[in-house]
């Protein structure tokens, strides 16, 4: 009797088997919603011990689970098969930089649905703009379709879509600044008549960045009242200082963040206003104080200055994103890399007159001209694959020696300084490289370089003397980079002749390699400007 009650309960179950399979299965494929995320370690686990469930007890599982069918994760770079395995299936959604959410409403309202994330496009990127939209609400996209433009931390990408469906919803406009890597921009529906549900839809996961430091909010009644019982005359003059718009007992509620800028500019909190979540104080409120402070500043001079004395004029330029992480990157460099210098003169007659021959057999056969800056490119690879030790990069672990030589090319334009990158120069002849040089440049000054444009560098040049004249100077590391070589004008100079009493003019040209001590020892960089300069004032020697 007990096994026939057995076997119809199991009957009951599987009446809606196919349906309960593939949800079980969505759900296996795309993870949990971001209101629900756990963290990577936890998630693994959870699919571990799904995926040892046999059908008939996963099913049940699945309908006696508490779990939320509201919405989910799936990844948008790969397409994924219904045969992967679950460990295959976790494996490429962790590997995974472009995730959307794909939501199940029980709500008819809310239809299936995909909340499409700001990307990571590039290694260091933390954040990212809206460039335009090439796709507007109510259109229709397929995988392969650009969908918008991103400014990255190095250049404009354009952002491709990877599933078909509808734009229901732009939730970033253009123009939109700093958006997270991860947070939602975009909605996309399966069928067009969903679309205008999704008109004033907000996404959840807009507020998710914002939850964790919301976290210890529970706890300042406990910490009030162990500084009341250990410090009770000191509490009244707390409560003096805290405004009751923004506080919960006696505490201000703060990003860090923003506590740590006011804190730097010695601003009280109790003086601004918050316009978080709760009246929580961000970030974008203390610049705005700061910045309404300056106004008043400006308008109404204290009572101990001359009135006389004018008001400075100035305009507030807004950061970039590559200047941004210009700045960071080279205040790490600075900050972390033992930097050391070494300059040498080289002559540049035999260069100069060996490019005026190729010049005028590039002119006869319609070429485009070679620079100085190509020959220095072509000297400086020849010299990385002689000395291969400048070829290199440091790490914890170990030093990382090159094969291939990568070479960096400053370029700067009005967005910043772009470093695009001529793969393989040391195999690569002259007027290949100044085609490239050419063509990245352009590409650099348009805002439209892509990743494989600018990474995979290994060693960088840096010219300031044919453009601009200047005579010498020393240049930072490009990081994770053991050397950058700082290109200075030629000058004639006069030399001693063959005879007491005679003497020659010569063009000589400075150049200073900055080196990571970490990496490249004195004699080691001493070495590499040796053959850097044989090449230079033997340039035969360069076609051979």
């Amino acid at each position: 009797m007990a096994y026939a009650s057995r076997i119809i309960n199991h009957s009951r179950k599987l009446k809606h088997v196919s349906t309960l399979l593939r949800r079980e299965h969505a759900v296996a494929v795309r993870g949990f919603s971001n209101s629900t995320q756990p963290s990577l370690t936890g998630r693994e686990d959870i699919f571990k011990a799904r995926l040892n469930y046999s059908p008939v007890e996963r099913i049940s599982k699945c309908s006696a689970s508490n779990v939320p069918m509201s919405s989910g994760i799936s990844t948008m770079s790969t397409k994924l098969s219904s045969r992967m395995t679950g460990p295959t299936i976790f494996k490429e959604y962790i590997s995974s930089q472009m995730l959307s959410g794909r939501g199940f409403s029980s709500s008819s309202d809310l239809p299936p649905h995909q909340e499409i994330g700001m990307p990571s496009l590039s290694p260091t990127m933390t954040e990212g703009n809206i460039a335009r939209w090439l796709k507007k609400e109510g259109d229709k996209v397929a995988p392969g379709e650009v969908l918008c433009e991103v400014e990255t931390d190095k250049a404009t990408v354009e952002m491709e879509c990877m599933e078909e469906g509808y734009l229901a919803k732009i939730v970033k406009e253009e123009g939109a600044k700093e958006i997270q890597v991860g947070e939602v921009i975009a909605i996309t529906v399966e069928e067009e008549e969903d679309i205008q549900k999704f008109k004033d839809y907000t996404p959840s996961s807009n507020a998710g960045p914002a939850a964790p430091e919301a976290k210890p909010a529970p706890s300042p009644p406990k910490e009030e009242k162990v500084e009341k019982v250990e410090k009770p005359a000191s509490a009244p003059e707390a409560k003096s200082s805290k405004p009751s718009s923004v506080s919960s007992g006696d505490r201000i509620f703060a990003s860090p963040l923003a506590r740590k800028l006011a804190e730097d500019n010695s601003v009280p909190l109790s003086s601004i206003e918050g316009t978080g979540p709760e009246g929580r104080i961000v970030k974008a409120d203390v610049e705005e104080f700061l910045a309404s402070r300056g106004k008043e500043t400006t308008a109404k001079p204290s009572k101990g200055t001359d009135s006389k004395v004018p008001a400075l004029d100035y305009v507030d330029i807004p950061h970039s994103q590559i200047r941004k992480i210009t700045a960071s990157r080279l205040a790490f460099s600075k900050q972390t890399i033992p930097h050391y210098y070494l300059t040498v003169d080289t002559c540049v007659d035999k260069m100069m007159s060996l490019r005026s021959q190729l010049n005028s057999f590039q002119e006869a056969s319609g070429g485009k001209r070679i620079s100085v800056n190509d020959l220095v490119i072509k000297a400086a690879a020849l010299a990385l694959r002689k000395v291969p030790q400048c070829n290199s990069s440091w790490t914890d672990e170990y030093i990382r020696q090159f094969s291939n030589v990568n070479i960096n090319v400053a370029v700067q334009t009005e967005n910043g300084l772009y470093v695009p990158v001529v793969k393989d120069a040391d195999k690569k002849g002259l007027s290949t490289i100044g085609e490239e040089v050419r063509f990245l440049a352009q590409k650099a000054k348009e805002n439209s370089l892509k990743p494989e444009d600018y990474e995979g560098g290994t060693f960088t040049v840096s010219n300031l003397g044919g453009p601009f004249g200047i005579k010498q100077f020393c240049a930072v590391i490009n990081p994770p980079q053991a050397a950058i070589l700082a290109i200075g004008s030629a000058e004639k100079r006069v030399v001693p002749g063959s005879g007491p009493d005679q003497f020659n003019f010569s063009s000589y040209m400075s150049v200073t390699l900055s080196c990571d001590h970490r990496v490249i020892d004195g004699a080691i960089g001493a070495e590499w400007l040796k053959a850097f300069k044989g090449y230079i004032e033997t340039p035969e020697s360069m076609l051979l």
